[in-house]
């Protein structure tokens, strides 16, 4: 007969660690229950409004149209000769009720409408002009509009995702309650808020990212509150594998158990471990996110417009050599010491191509974009790192300050007329952009608007891999192979088990008490 080897006895404190873990798990799941409930729920409405109730809008963006030069039978010059103005920051074309306009934007940074036939300016044209085109994105001329005010900064239903600032808000009186954010110095549509949209955004701000936070403390305590959360719903995950995937038999023993205990504790116990991974990963990446918005968001700010003297616009406008008959709009760059009309034709497949033609002399400049997204990088590249633009017309070596990409080579430029699905996507919102790619230690990636002159992104390697994790394993990107309706499913599931988890463990938790 075969002598039985005795078990080997744990030691006094690790018994009572394991006695202890128990406890602790069941103390910090409590803790975060609540908040666990409220982002899970928060979180499934997101793939359900992109899928059941996204919301529609007949056009999404202005349709582009060649204008001929008897259009605008006068040149930029008359008009602001007409109106006494000798220096501007910049103008463009726009066209509305039935008429061209020179849309200019004065020294006082706001923007003034001079009709192109007769130098008149149209009486509050911004406001004009940004109802003209939100009744053109949603295709209703007939709807009052109930209010329209200018927004200078993000808000509770106009978040930092949608980029574009300052814009117009125009509400609607119809039965969708549609309020349409419209760019007028871009003619492009922001976003647009239907009454369903509007509740969405406003659940998703309060219960996922706790926004109340910020009435009544700021942003930085928001974040490292959520932050300090995330790692106690990480202890609680990781206490629970210890608990029903490691000791779980001695545990079975240790807790005393009736017959709906049992039941829910088994339930608690399986599905908590099928979703553990994702318990984590939504937990670690969601910390991670949080603490990166620790960084203030200043893109929209991110603008170069230097002031520009009339005088120096040697050329009229509409006069220039170039094919009038693929003529979609002009504006102006400023280059060292040269002004340029930054003239936009039509292109093929619904493609723009830009010519740069020097205001002075006529002549073309075939590097002139190039040279330039250069320049706006070294010059977005000192105000982001807080230092005076000293060189705003210099030659980036002329600097006596150095910038992070001063001495950088460039790795890559690329024009990009559609969203990647990584990098530079949907979020990013504007288009085309220039795409530099530095040789720094970041890998510094900037990304240009040359139309406005704006900085639409800057990627770095931090960036980069906290969008990536972000993206992976909290949106669950991973799954795109199996086409986006699979991929927001499985995040619903993963979520609702997260979700199932929580509530069999607040009931459990009841019942114990209950019992006790």
């Amino acid at each position: 007969m075969e002598n039985k080897i005795p078990k080997k006895r744990d030691s006094k404190w690790v018994k009572k660690l394991k006695q202890k873990i128990y406890t602790w798990h069941r103390t910090i799941g409590i803790i975060t229950v609540i908040p666990v409930i409220f982002w899970c729920l928060s979180g499934i409405m997101h793939p359900f409004m992109a899928h059941f109730f996204k919301p529609t809008i007949a056009n999404e963006r202005l349709e582009k149209t060649t204008i001929p030069p008897a259009d605008i039978p006068l040149s930029i010059q008359t008009v602001l000769a007409k109106n006494n103005l000798k220096q501007i920051k910049n103008f463009r074309i726009v066209s509305f009720n039935n008429g061209h306009f020179y849309q200019v934007k004065t020294v006082d940074n706001v923007l003034h409408y001079y009709n192109a036939a007769t130098a008149a300016e149209v009486t509050n044209g911004d406001a004009k002009y940004a109802e003209y085109l939100s009744r053109y994105f949603l295709d209703d001329q007939k709807s009052k509009v109930v209010s329209s005010e200018v927004l200078n900064e993000f808000d509770s239903q106009y978040k930092y995702v949608n980029r574009y600032l300052p814009v117009y808000k125009v509400s609607f009186d119809r039965d969708d309650a549609m309020q349409v954010y419209v760019e007028t110095s871009s003619s492009k549509l922001a976003t647009f808020n239907p009454k369903s949209r509007q509740f969405f955004i406003w659940f998703f701000d309060v219960f996922h990212n706790w926004s109340f936070l910020d009435a009544i403390s700021n942003n930085a305590i928001r974040v490292w509150i959520m932050m300090l959360l995330l790692s106690v719903i990480v202890l609680s995950a990781l206490s629970g594998i210890v608990i029903y995937g490691l000791f779980w038999k001695v545990f079975k023993k240790q807790v005393p158990t009736t017959e709906a205990t049992t039941k829910l504790r088994f339930n608690h116990r399986k599905i908590g471990i099928a979703v553990a991974f994702v318990t984590l990963t939504f937990a670690l990446s969601g910390a991670y996110h949080a603490f990166s918005k620790l960084k203030p968001n200043n893109l929209s700010s991110m603008v170069y417009e230097p002031t520009i003297d009339v005088a120096k616009l040697s050329l009229e406008n509409n006069k220039l050599t170039l094919d009038w008959s693929a003529f979609l709009n002009s504006s102006l760059i400023q280059l060292k010491d040269d002004v340029y009309y930054q003239v936009v034709l039509k292109g093929e497949e619904k493609q723009t191509k830009t010519i740069y033609i020097n205001a002075k002399n006529g002549s073309i400049n075939k590097n002139a974009e190039l040279e330039y997204v250069q320049f706006l990088a070294h010059h977005f590249s000192d105000k982001l790192n807080g230092k005076a633009a000293c060189c705003d017309m210099q030659e980036p070596e002329e600097c006596e300050t150095s910038t992070d990409i001063s001495d950088a080579k460039i790795l890559e430029t690329k024009t990009l007329y559609d969203f990647e699905k990584r990098e530079y996507g949907f979020v990013n919102k504007r288009l085309p952009v220039v795409k530099l790619a530095y040789d720094t230690t970041e890998n510094a990636t900037y990304y240009i608007e040359p139309s406005s002159s704006h900085l639409a992104a800057v990627i770095t390697n931090a960036e980069r891999l906290e969008g990536y994790s972000f993206a992976i394993f909290h949106k669950f990107l991973f799954m795109d192979w199996a086409g986006k309706g699979i991929r927001d499913l499985v995040t619903v599931i993963a979520a609702m088990g997260l979700l199932t988890v929580c509530i069999l463990g607040l009931l459990l938790f009841l019942k114990v008490k209950k019992n006790k």
